[in-house]
């Protein structure tokens, strides 16, 4: 007989804090769909189980989604209930959560599928508070394995006690993208970005994201680069009375940067097809969504020196880093890679992407992590028992 394919179910316990409709949902998070069809590009059978206040079933790309009120929202008995029936006819091989911060999900899945290798992924998470890590350390420790974006980020969690020494931990990037190069004259002509270089910011303007030490940094490097244009998408901007007061107060600012604001998807990968670097200054990220559309189009990022970028650049093999908080350092950085710019650069940063973070790249990672979760907890003679446990239950 043929053997089956090995079927995944990723699992989301996050509520959308608008409560879209299920197929509004899949537009509005395109990292939900794109792990889920990476993993299923590989070769594996896929199921999404995504919290929600509305019961849908969906088909998309090959995968199965499920939306069920499972999460924090609903009532943890209905809740229990609904998760046991879903788990009982999809018969998962491996169980993948995205998100942490879940400890009473986790336990309570561990508790409904027993044998079956649960795998928890790192969405920019933090240990918590002392008092509240017993059921944290509990939780993680029913994981077969703990994925991070770099496997720096999990140091954290292994000062403050909350991994077991058993573990495995995996380093697989959050996501992937669709976005792609296209023609960069093009893409100038349509969004009018101007400047040699140009540079892109795509974040919010937040204490995190640092855009005040980015505008120090650019003005700094535009004495040696006076055709240097900033354009800065952003959503959430609590600091923006504050950047545009630093704008105005800066000669070498005013006229040089483009506050923007929020900026449709679509018009983004445009921008980044015809912007020559990508900036940004954050302090921490869970990964970096803006980075890997920017490594998509061959952007070339000069962006701060944390674990996530750091694995995303491969160690700065593209692009600059920089240290956070280091006006002096981007500005040496933006010099340096603006003599670089060009289609060579492009083509390197492309075939960066290529690599390490595409739908093939993720979706290869993402196999390797289940088969080993699968040889290290179960193996192939515990495997059918697993599965018939999970039926029982």
């Amino acid at each position: 007989m043929p053997r089956r394919p090995l079927h995944v179910v990723q699992i989301s316990f996050f509520n959308d804090p608008q409560a879209r409709r299920p197929e509004q949902l899949l537009d509005a998070w395109p990292s939900l769909v794109d792990v889920a069809e990476a993993a299923c590009r590989a070769g594996k059978r896929v199921s999404v189980l995504q919290a929600s206040p509305h019961a849908a079933h969906l088909v998309r790309g090959g995968v199965h989604y499920h939306f069920h009120p499972f999460g924090d929202a609903a009532a943890p008995k209905r809740a229990g209930a609904a998760l046991r029936a879903l788990l009982g006819r999809l018969w998962p091989d491996v169980l993948h959560v995205h998100g942490l911060g879940f400890p009473r999900h986790v336990l309570a899945l561990a508790a409904l599928a027993p044998g079956v290798p649960i795998v928890l992924q790192d969405h920019a998470d933090q240990p918590p508070r002392a008092w509240r890590r017993w059921p944290w350390r509990r939780a993680l420790s029913r994981a077969a394995g703990l994925a991070f974006c770099a496997l720096d980020q999990a140091r954290a969690f292994g000062r403050a006690g909350l991994i077991h020494p058993d573990t495995t931990l995996y380093e697989i990037p959050e996501s992937t993208c669709r976005f792609t190069p296209g023609d960069r004259q093009q893409a100038r002509a349509a969004t009018a970005l101007e400047g040699e270089p140009a540079v892109l910011w795509v974040g919010h303007l937040d204490a995190n994201k640092d855009p005040l030490t980015v505008l120090a940094g650019i003005a700094a490097a535009a004495r040696a680069l006076p055709r240097l244009r900033l354009y800065c998408c952003f959503g959430e901007a609590p600091l923006l009375p504050a950047v545009k007061a630093r704008i105005a107060s800066d000669a070498r600012l005013q006229g040089r940067v483009q506050l923007l604001g929020c900026v449709p998807r679509e018009r983004i990968e445009l921008m980044m097809r015809a912007a020559d670097l990508f900036v940004l200054g954050s302090h921490r990220e869970g990964s970096g969504y803006a980075l890997i559309e920017a490594l998509a189009c061959g952007l070339a990022p000069v962006v701060t020196d944390i674990p996530s970028f750091r694995a995303l650049t491969g160690a700065g093999t593209v692009g600059r880093l920089w240290p956070c908080d280091d006006a002096a350092a981007l500005c040496s950085a933006l010099r340096s890679m603006a003599r670089r710019t060009g289609p060579e650069l492009r083509g390197a940063v492309r075939a960066h992407f290529e690599r390490e973070l595409s739908f093939d790249a993720l979706g290869g990672k993402l196999a390797a992590m289940y088969a080993d979760v699968l040889r290290r907890r179960c193996g192939a003679a515990s495997l059918p028992a697993a599965r018939g446990a999970l039926r029982a239950h």
